[in-house]
């Protein structure tokens, strides 16, 4: 079987290496034959993705088989409708696909639209509470500049002075 890997981080300081190793040892012990490795450096809410635009692209030309991913999360984080069709799109090229972490999760299995539906949302969800916690830390950090600003402005004699108003 043709199989086309896919493999995502979120920046540059994190490393693919670890999720394709994996993959390929998984690939190897099913006997499934390596097609390409679509490799994104981004986040996974972005709905256009470099390689993952390619596979779509190359997958529309029916050129593998299967997508293999680690684990639904590093496929998409754009929400369960999104993820809900790139895999019926997959499924209606006649593409299967699987996740490596999440076993029970690919094209094979009654329950596979339920439990999609679940993953895909939590996944949503935990990329929202990362953007939240991001959000927080910079306003903590605009705070503490402030702070630190406002703490020049403790000496108004200084200020004054500064301006040219002399004090009796």
């Amino acid at each position: 079987m043709k199989t086309a890997i896919y493999c995502r981080v979120s920046t540059g300081k994190q490393e693919v290496e670890n999720q394709l190793l994996q993959l390929r040892t998984y690939c190897s012990k099913c006997n499934y034959e390596i097609f390409k490795e679509y490799i994104d450096v981004i986040s996974g809410k972005e709905t256009s993705r470099p390689a993952y635009d390619l596979m779509f692209q190359e997958a529309h030309k029916r050129l593998f088989d299967l997508v293999l991913f680690w684990d639904l999360s590093r496929f998409s984080r754009a929400g369960t409708l999104f993820t809900l069709q790139k895999l019926k799109e997959l499924e209606n090229l006649g593409i299967e696909w699987e996740s490596y972490q999440e076993p029970y999760f690919k094209s094979a299995g009654q329950f596979k639209d339920v439990v999609l539906s679940i993953i895909s949302t939590l996944a949503k969800i935990e990329r929202e509470k990362i953007s939240e916690r991001t959000k927080a830390g910079l306003q903590r950090s605009k705070k503490r500049a402030l702070i630190g600003k406002r703490g020049k402005d403790k000496h108004p004699r200084k200020i004054r002075r500064d301006r040219g108003i002399k004090r009796n």
